[in-house]
């Protein structure tokens, strides 16, 4: 089993390299060649011509380096023996090619900035090599924070913490908004009793930097998880406030799912001589039925109604655009008796919590949501993810069907398709690299009237045209 590969697989990992991350990584490779040379066929010699021939200015193939037999195993990382025992009890035995890339880097101490979606192992590739760390100081006091968008994605993370360090105890806590005074209490009280690691959102974080309960002076990993969900949610701000709190000395990571360039220019100012991994563009996980239907505004619910109907699906996960389209499609399907929850910014976060463990513990079949859940659910064993609307971002499109088919099983994920959205979907096929299989509508449907509205919520009212009212006693020169 590989640790953390979701529902994402890796189609063309490319690993940018640095020099003194060629060095590390090349020592690592050697090393771990020495320690099996009698179980790999492969001479060191050509390892080295390998990489030789790829150049350090160029990207070269990670198939390429590990033409090896042997498979690399957590083993290889020398990690501390009960956070191994830890990683093992999970099951997990493989690290992903990004964990496998960025781990050795980061136990060198050096900064990294990774690029890799979600499903891929980031979360291990910087949660690893840190507990490392913090099993062989032994240290009781606050050394790691881990900075992420979204509540949700922050106990996702805490939950992995707690599983990989069962038998090293590490302790940790995950700090967020939107709770009551109860659990703003409990995460003061957790802050007091110096916790190793703090997982939290920016601005609840803010809040205890300021009232002067919670102090990162021993502070040693500062990582940034999702680091462009975070800049689009307008955090920027705040993560430079949190920065400055913290000591200058210190290792940090940044991992993202992309790489624009308001991320570069974040990790320019935080991070000192980075090591930079670059998973190349993902594509869904083969056991995905990728389908797309190509349908008008007033077809999809009727469509959506009857996949439901007729479908044996168990967990299912709808995504529109708008927490406004959100609520109305699950008023909807409730009136036609289907147990289903609205997922969205309005509700507080004990009616998301209970929403979330709903649908984990399968009490809950059906979620209706926007992107925001695609990156804050980790739930296996979903049949069934239905874009109603097509994402505006084609990314967006692999972290919503990544959903399904997780853990090596199989899943379906359809796309409802207007003519508006051709462009996207034409984006999303260049972005995985293959065509959607076409579906057609059923004849049932097809009689189902298109209703043009002049100002659609999808599309731009028509600019006025000033100047074009007819003069008096003149021609029209112009329609109004």
């Amino acid at each position: 089993m590989c640790f953390g590969a979701g529902g994402v697989c890796v189609l063309r990992p490319q690993i940018e390299l640095l020099p003194t991350q060629l060095s590390y990584t090349m020592d690592f490779m050697e090393a771990r060649f020495n320690k099996n040379r009698d179980k790999t066929p492969l001479a060191w010699h050509n390892l080295r011509a390998c990489y030789g021939k790829c150049s350090l200015r160029q990207h070269f193939l990670l198939p390429c380096v590990l033409h090896s037999k042997r498979t690399v195993t957590f083993e290889d990382f020398n990690f501390n023996k009960h956070l191994l025992e830890g990683v093992l009890s999970m099951g997990f035995t493989t690290p992903t090619p990004v964990q496998e890339m960025a781990i050795p880097i980061i136990l060198k101490g050096q900064d990294i900035i990774a690029c890799a979606q979600t499903g891929t192992g980031k979360t291990g590739a910087y949660l690893l090599p840190v507990l490392d760390h913090i099993s062989k100081t032994n240290k009781h006091q606050i050394s790691t924070l881990i900075l992420a968008p979204t509540r949700e994605l922050a106990q996702q993370i805490d939950q992995q913490v707690e599983g990989l360090a069962y038998f090293t105890g590490i302790s940790s806590i995950a700090v967020f908004g939107g709770g009551d005074g109860i659990a703003y209490e409990q995460q003061r009280r957790g802050i007091q009793n110096n916790v190793n690691i703090i997982i939290a959102t920016p601005g609840r974080l803010i809040a205890h930097l300021t009232s002067g309960v919670l102090k990162l002076n021993h502070l040693t990993h500062l990582i940034l998880d999702e680091a462009d969900r975070m800049l689009d949610m307008g955090f920027m701000d705040d993560i430079m406030k949190i920065i400055s709190y913290l000591p200058k000395q210190r290792q940090t990571l940044l991992f993202s799912a992309t790489m624009p360039g308001r991320i570069r220019s974040l990790a320019k100012s935080v991070l000192i001589n980075p090591a930079q991994v670059n998973i190349a563009i993902s594509q869904p996980a083969v056991g995905i039925d990728q389908q797309v239907y190509r349908v008008h505004d007033q077809q999809k619910t009727p469509l959506l109604n009857m996949l439901l109907k007729n479908g044996s699906y168990a967990s299912i996960l709808i995504f529109a655009s708008r927490k406004e389209i959100v609520k109305s499609l699950a008023r909807e399907l409730k009136g036609l008796h289907m147990k289903v929850s609205a997922f969205h910014s309005d509700l507080e976060q004990r009616e998301r919590e209970e929403i979330l463990l709903a649908f984990k513990n399968k009490l809950l079949p059906i979620i209706v949501g926007t992107d925001a859940l695609s990156r804050g659910i980790d739930v296996e064993g979903i049949d069934l993810v239905i874009n109603y609307d097509v994402p505006g971002d084609p990314e967006d499109y692999v972290h919503r069907i990544g959903r399904t088919a997780r853990a090596e099983t199989t899943g379906t994920a359809i796309t409802f398709v207007n003519h508006r959205d051709e462009r996207k979907l034409k984006s999303i096929e260049q972005l995985i690299d293959k065509p959607i299989r076409l579906i057609d509508v059923p004849d049932e449907l097809a009689g189902i009237q298109q209703v043009k509205h002049e100002h659609s919520a999808n599309k731009r009212p028509q600019r006025r045209k000033w100047g074009n009212k007819p003069r008096s006693g003149g021609a029209n020169r112009g329609k109004s």
